[in-house]
C-alpha cells in the first residue's frame, strides 16, 4: 500500500453537514487519523435526505476514512477528551457559527495554548467577521446571497438553485487546499496559523469570472460563445458545443440547415452572440427529427462537439466510465453497496476498501480513549456516565 501524504497527521474535527466533513474526508483519504467529534445524537449531515440507519447518502460520501467518538462538549469527561486530542492534534477544524466553538472553550486561543502549532480553520456561512457573520444560512441561500442563481437563471429569467448542495461541496475543496499548504508551513517551519473559510467567499471564487464578466458587461453578461447548449431530440437531449467558425458551419451543413451556416450575418463570434436567438430556434426546429445517437454518429466523427445528456444511470452504466476506472462500488455496513466517485490524486477505492468506510455515531470511541491513555475501567466509568456515547455496538452488546 503507497503511504499517504498525510500519513501520522491528526485532525480533530468538530464540523458537521458537508461543507467542513468534505474537507477533512480529503486529509484522511490522504492519510490523516481524522477523529470527527460529534454529538451524542450524531452529526445533523447523517440526515440529509432518505436514511438508513444513522447514514445517508451524503454522511457516507463526506466522511469515508475517519474515526468518529460522540460526547457533549460540555460535561466533563467530554472536554477532558478532546482536550487531549487538541493537545496532539496538528489540524483542528470546527464549523459552529462564529464564537461557539470559544465559549465552549476549544476556540484558536485555547488550541494555541496547549499546541502553539497548530493549523486551525473554522468553517462558516459568511466568515468570522461582518454584519452577516452570526446569520444562519445554508447552501441554497448562499446560492442566493452570491448571485449564482441569477448566473444560472432559467431562459425566462427566473433565478435557479443549482440541484445539489454546489456551494457546501466547493467550500470542501477549497478548505482543503488551504489546509495543504498550511500544513507544509507547519511541517517545514513550525508554524501555526489560523484559516477563515466560508460558503460566501467559496461561492465567490468558483464564480471569479462571473463576478468579473458582470462588471466590464454592467450586468448583462453575454453567452461564451454560440451554439452551446442542450437540444431536444427524437428520443431525449443532446448538448452541442461550437465555438469555433469550423465547428459552427460544419454542424448546421451536417443537419442540413445551410441557411444559418453560410449566412453572411453569422460569420463571426460577436454576430453568433447578437443573434442568438435565431440560432437557437433552428438548432430547436431541426434537433427533433433524429435521436441524440443518430445526430452523434453524424457529428462527432467530423469533430463537432456533441455528447447526449445522461442521467446518473446511463452514466454509472456508460463502457468508457467503466473502462476507465471512474466509479467504484463500495459495500457500507447498514447502508449498502453504493457507488463511490475516484477522487483525481487517490487510490481507486477498491484498492483500499477498509478507508472507504464512514464510521457510524461514536463507533469508534472506546478506541480512541485507549489511545488516549485511558484503562478500561476508567472507559466504562466514562460511558456510563454519559458525558462520552458507548459506540451503538456495545451499548446493544451490553443489553
Amino acid at each position: 500500500m503507497i503511504k499517504g501524504a498525510y500519513d501520522g497527521i491528526t485532525v480533530l474535527d468538530f464540523t458537521q453537514g458537508v461543507a467542513g466533513p468534505h474537507a477533512t474526508m480529503l486529509l484522511a483519504l490522504h492519510g490523516a487519523d481524522v477523529i470527527k467529534i460529534e454529538p451524542p445524537e450524531g452529526d445533523w449531515g447523517r440526515a440529509l435526505g432518505e436514511i438508513k440507519g444513522d447514514h445517508c447518502a451524503h454522511s457516507v460520501a463526506f466522511n469515508r476514512g475517519k474515526r468518529s467518538i460522540a460526547l457533549d462538549l460540555k460535561s466533563a469527561d467530554g472536554k477532558a477528551v478532546v482536550n487531549k486530542v487538541m493537545a496532539k492534534a496538528n489540524v483542528v477544524i470546527e464549523s459552529f457559527r462564529p464564537g461557539v466553538i470559544s465559549r465552549l472553550g476549544f476556540g484558536y486561543e485555547d488550541a494555541k495554548k496547549v499546541n502553539p502549532k497548530v493549523v486551525y480553520c473554522s468553517v462558516s456561512g459568511f466568515g468570522q467577521t461582518g454584519p452577516y457573520s452570526k446569520r444562519p444560512t445554508v447552501d441554497g441561500l448562499i446560492q442566493a446571497f452570491s448571485g449564482m442563481m441569477v448566473m444560472n437563471r432559467l431562459p425566462d429569467g427566473t433565478p435557479w438553485r443549482q440541484g445539489m448542495i454546489a456551494v457546501d461541496v466547493t467550500t470542501g475543496l477549497y478548505t482543503f487546499q488551504a489546509l495543504a499548504p498550511a500544513l507544509m508551513r507547519q511541517l517545514r517551519f513550525g508554524e501555526g496559523s489560523y484559516i477563515d473559510s466560508s460558503l460566501m467567499k467559496a461561492a465567490a471564487a468558483y464564480q471569479g469570472a462571473k463576478l468579473m464578466e458582470w462588471v466590464f458587461s454592467n450586468g448583462t453578461p453575454p453567452p461564451l460563445y454560440m451554439p452551446a447548449g442542450s437540444y431536444k431530440t427524437a428520443n431525449g437531449y443532446i448538448m452541442v458545443s461550437a465555438m469555433r467558425p469550423h465547428h459552427f458551419k460544419a454542424l448546421f451543413e451536417l443537419i442540413g440547415r445551410n441557411d444559418i451556416a453560410n449566412d453572411p450575418e453569422l460569420q463571426g463570434h460577436e454576430a453568433r452572440i447578437r443573434n442568438a436567438p435565431r440560432i437557437i430556434k433552428a438548432l430547436q426546429e431541426t434537433m427533433p427529427s433524429k435521436t441524440t445517437e443518430e445526430w452523434i454518429a453524424l457529428l462527432q466523427p467530423k469533430e463537432v462537439f456533441c455528447e447526449r445528456v445522461n442521467n446518473y444511470t446511463d452514466y454509472l452504466d456508460h463502457p468508457h466510465v467503466k473502462e476507465s476506472g471512474a466509479i467504484d462500488w463500495i459495500e457500507q455496513d447498514g447502508f449498502g453497496r453504493m457507488p463511490v466517485a475516484n477522487i483525481p490524486g487517490l487510490p481507486p477505492a477498491s484498492q483500499h476498501e477498509a478507508q472507504q468506510h464512514a464510521p457510524h455515531t461514536g463507533e469508534n470511541g472506546a478506541d480512541i480513549l485507549k489511545e488516549l491513555g485511558y484503562s478500561a475501567n476508567e472507559i466504562d466509568a466514562i460511558f456510563a456516565r454519559g458525558g462520552v456515547q458507548a459506540p451503538t455496538i456495545l451499548a446493544k452488546a451490553a443489553d
